[in-house]
């Protein structure tokens, strides 16, 4: 029987939940203590009940990120596998959805936060690296049978470049044509049989 979490777990939850929405949508630089914060309704006194630093905030909230992220992608990879898609198109379809452009605050860390991970701490490096890995093995366990494990990770960064460069020219025709093209790139190279049928 599992038990109720305490108080300070479930604000503890909070705050990261709020840092990881932040994180994705202003960077790493762009997330303050303060107004995490204030977000969740606390003084900036209360940070240091739940955290010894900013980056050890900011390292649960690129985990916490990641597994939001993962989990949304999955839910849309099921409903296509639901309708015959092959593992590998569904995830590329659903990465590169006109739905994951526009989830900018719910969608991949990775993609949001690639440029600046090289610039962080240690700590931070370390746990945005974990996100980069684990994505890869994604891949790879949805990777055609006769694809070599070691594409997944050329695979990997045409999704993750594709949506950064789709969401650097918006929600609009130029965006999505992006996307279009950069699925129907993969599919055509890594399983020639499959034709995009995203929207």
């Amino acid at each position: 029987m599992s038990t109720k979490p305490s108080r300070k777990e479930v604000t503890h939850e909070r705050i990261v939940e709020s840092a990881a929405r932040a994180l994705r949508r202003h960077g790493y630089q762009g997330v303050g203590v303060a107004e995490v914060m204030k977000d969740v309704g606390l003084t900036h006194g209360g940070f240091y009940a739940h955290f010894d630093s900013r980056d050890a905030m900011l390292a649960e909230a690129i985990e916490r990120a990641g597994r939001e992220s993962a989990s949304l992608v999955r839910q849309d990879m099921n409903g296509r596998m639901a309708k015959g898609a092959s593992p590998f198109r569904a995830l590329v379809e659903a990465y590169l959805s006109e739905l994951h452009l526009k989830a900018v605050d719910g969608g991949c860390p990775i993609a949001a936060l690639a440029s600046e991970m090289h610039r962080q701490s240690e700590v931070l490096r370390e746990a945005s690296c974990e996100r980069v890995r684990g994505f890869v093995k994604v891949v790879q366990q949805v990777l055609p049978p006769n694809v070599a494990a070691d594409n997944a990770a050329v695979i990997a960064s045409t999704l993750i470049g594709a949506l950064q460069l789709a969401r650097a020219l918006g929600d609009n025709k130029s965006g999505k044509a992006i996307l279009k093209n950069s699925r129907q790139a993969l599919l055509d190279q890594y399983e020639p049989s499959s034709t995009d049928t995203s929207h």
